[in-house]
């Protein structure tokens, strides 16, 4: 244990030898092992446990949501990405928003029909298996864990319940009342209640047996069009059939002999590049302690410059340029860091200046060397909360991400990708001699925009301090929020930072909000983590010679628990 942690450990990692899963619940951590053991590999069992995760955590992920995938090869080191995000309506125009009274002042409702893109996930999850699988199970074997638990029920989580009844609350708050199949008895399941979903069991057999055609066309594409429409949505089958994932090439930056690999846009691993970039300007930060006021005050600073250029540059690179160039530039992080003054907040965060929800994360490493790191969403719990008939899942609400401000570059449009939040990410070393990248570690922190914020506290709670995998999920953290309504950031700081720290962080200027504890501490996202090694213990010029036992950490604020064999 790091001597300057005060926040305990709550329990050690798992250490094992030939594969292993961490997901956020144990029952999908189950179904994923017992695909690694029938003979698949890691890409198999993400898949398996994405599945069994839209089973059991319907508030947070299923198959009307969004996922994303980064699968590194242990043959060839090779790293590549699935953009399995989805695409608004050809419809949804920002005239026709416009025409029906909307305006970037007074967008929908977060829960409305008009904020459903086209579900990314079901297709993800089979170009996954298409692409990076063993080919040694069917698509159906690999699902059929998810269809066992969704047809003979499963016991709901605790923190699972929790937000499953917060997010119901919600929707009945803002007026929808949507979402009846995902209760019991016009009721979320308590904890310990054994929910069903037949409706669900039966959806996702038929996409084992018949792979995408089964969700993009026919009875399950025609419940979702009919659902929209019955609720003032304007997405068409067309719209449905024409969806595609991308196959993508990841974006990386160094950090001391580690190199962290993220997607490109229209997702927010930019915002963990450019902020491990300008932290690169801080030589000090190890000295200046864990989670001290001066360490906090450096990241939290520059999160507010990385956050606000992904506001400004961040968007659908299939209908903007986006110039990842410049902005992964050396010399742009240095002057972006030169804005920092250690003594005072920066009064008002501007992007530069360029001369060129609730989420699941969960990821798997297997016997040979691969690795999956991948991120399913319906974005805010239920997303829209609207069912399809006869499905058993709810429609996502990503669309709400858009920006109703003409020019904007992440305006809405007709068949375009929303900044989009949820990110997997892959650690390699940075300094081997031979082409193929050495396999550090898998890890992903959901959670809306602290995302970007999760992987780098996490990943320097290991390279800067030393600590093990479960440690460095269990720490402390810090979430910086823009609230656009009151034009401020503010500074969240979990229970076990210092009250001192909390006290001379306002005396520089920042809005803090401290303890957070309780269920509150959700904000601080969901974090799982596999890594080859000990690597943090070593000079990371030591990491292609460490033994293959693989380290993993799942993180408290979840139901969920690592699982390796």
């Amino acid at each position: 244990m790091a001597t300057d942690l005060t926040f305990s450990s709550r329990r050690s990692p798992v250490l094992c030898l030939h594969g292993c899963v961490a997901s956020s619940q144990p029952l999908a951590s189950a179904v994923g092992l017992d695909v690694l053991k029938r003979g698949g590999n890691a890409a198999d069992a993400a898949v398996a446990i994405a599945a069994a995760l839209a089973v059991t955590e319907p508030c947070s992920t299923g198959l009307g949501g969004d996922a994303f995938c980064l699968f590194y090869d242990g043959n060839t080191g090779e790293i590549q990405g699935i953009n399995g995000s989805g695409r608004s309506p050809k419809a949804l125009t920002l005239d026709f928003l416009e025409g029906l009274g909307y305006s970037a002042e007074a967008p929908p409702s977060v829960f409305d029909a008009l904020n459903v893109t086209v579900p990314g996930a079901p297709a993800c999850w089979c170009d996954t298996v298409q692409l990076f699988g063993s080919q040694k199970l069917s698509m159906q074997e690999i699902l059929s864990g998810a269809v066992e638990l969704a047809e003979k029920g499963f016991p709901v989580a605790e923190v699972t319940s929790h937000h499953w009844a917060g997010w119901v609350a919600a929707m009945r708050d803002s007026g929808k009342d949507h979402g009846g199949d995902l209760l019991i008895g016009g009721h979320p399941p308590k904890h310990g209640q054994v929910f069903k979903n037949p409706a669900m069991a039966q959806t996702i057999k038929e996409l084992g047996e018949r792979g995408k055609p089964a969700f993009y066309q026919g009875r399950v594409a025609q419940a979702i069009i009919d659902v929209i429409n019955q609720n003032g949505g304007v997405m068409t089958l067309e719209d449905l059939s024409s969806h595609d994932s991308e196959v993508v090439s990841p974006i990386s930056t160094e950090y001391k002999g580690v190199r962290l690999w993220e997607l490109p846009p229209n997702g927010q691993g930019l915002v963990a590049l450019l902020l491990l970039n300008i932290l690169k300007n801080f030589p000090q930060l190890k000295a200046q302690g864990h989670n001290s006021s001066d360490y906090i005050h450096i990241f939290v600073e520059a999160i507010r410059l990385a956050q606000s250029d992904a506001f400004r540059y961040l968007g659908d690179p299939a209908h903007v340029t986006i110039p990842l160039e410049s902005l992964l530039a050396q010399r742009y992080s240095e002057e972006r860091a030169r804005h920092i003054n250690m003594d005072r907040v920066i009064e008002r965060v501007e992007p530069g200046l360029l001369t060129g929800s609730d989420t699941v994360y969960f990821c798997v490493v297997d016997s040979q060397g691969n690795a999956c790191s991948f991120i399913n969403s319906t974005y805010m719990g239920f997303g829209t909360g609207l069912v399809p008939k006869g499905c058993g899942f709810s429609l996502q609400n990503r669309g709400a991400n858009f920006s109703l401000q003409r020019g904007h570059i992440n305006c809405v449009a007709g068949g375009k990708r929303p900044y989009h939040t949820i990110i997997p990410a892959l650690l390699t070393d940075s300094l081997t001699t031979s082409e193929k990248p050495q396999l550090l570690a898998a890890l992903g922190v959901m959670g809306a925009f602290m995302q970007p914020q999760g992987h780098i506290q996490v990943m320097l709670n290991m390279v800067e301090f030393g600590m093990n995998p479960q440690e460095a999920v269990d720490a402390p953290r810090v979430f910086v929020q823009y609230e656009e309504k009151t034009d401020q950031w503010v500074v969240n700081l979990e229970e076990g930072i210092d009250q001192e720290v909390a006290v001379e962080l306002r005396r520089r200027g920042h809005n803090v909000n401290w303890p957070v504890k309780g269920h509150k501490r959700a904000q601080f996202g969901r974090g799982q983590i596999i890594t080859v090694g000990d690597w943090w213990k070593h000079s990371i010029t030591q990491a292609s010679s460490q033994s293959r036992v693989l380290w993993a950490g799942s993180d408290p604020r979840a139901d969920g628990c690592a699982l390796g064999y």
